[in-house]
């Protein structure tokens, strides 16, 4: 997941539409989410428990919310034209899914959710051409370095 919001804030630091731009960051959402339950899929298998059931089941449930709030946020900003409001939104709002939903998982889920809202938050308050650059920090170097973290301490 990382390593596709890295490549899609390059992405997006060069095309040259506000379209494009939505397109680059909507599609790497697309795949990461795609990785993410592939990821989670093949965990469970292995560890002989159904996705869906005790924890998972809880997590999808606090990630759900804020993951839908972003999506008709994400409408409505578009619609009115706020471009730059997006990287802010999502990153405040993944961010507390992951620490709503990391707190039926281990220690670093939700401090890593904490990372996400703190990125949202400097995005807000910094210049909006700062906003690729927080998307993919967070996106990125978060789900790369908490990732690293989680599969060395907690076996993935």
């Amino acid at each position: 997941m990382g390593v596709i919001a890295l490549a899609a804030g390059a992405a997006a630091w060069v095309v040259t539409t506000r379209a494009a731009w939505l397109a680059v960051w909507l599609g790497a959402a697309g795949l990461s989410f795609a990785v993410a339950a592939w990821a989670m899929e093949r965990k469970s298998r292995a560890e002989g428990v159904s996705l869906l059931s005790g924890p998972g089941r809880r997590f999808a449930w606090n990630m759900i919310p804020p993951l839908l709030a972003g999506g008709i946020l994400t409408l409505g900003l578009v619609r009115a034209g706020l471009f730059d409001l997006l990287p802010p939104t999502w990153l405040l709002l993944y961010g507390a899914g992951i620490v709503t939903g990391g707190s039926y998982s281990v220690r670093p889920i939700p401090l890593m959710g904490i990372g996400f809202m703190l990125a949202g938050v400097l995005a807000l308050v910094s210049p909006p051409t700062w906003g690729d650059a927080y998307m993919a920090g967070a996106f990125g170097g978060l789900h790369i370095v908490f990732g690293a973290v989680i599969w060395r301490k907690h076996g993935g």
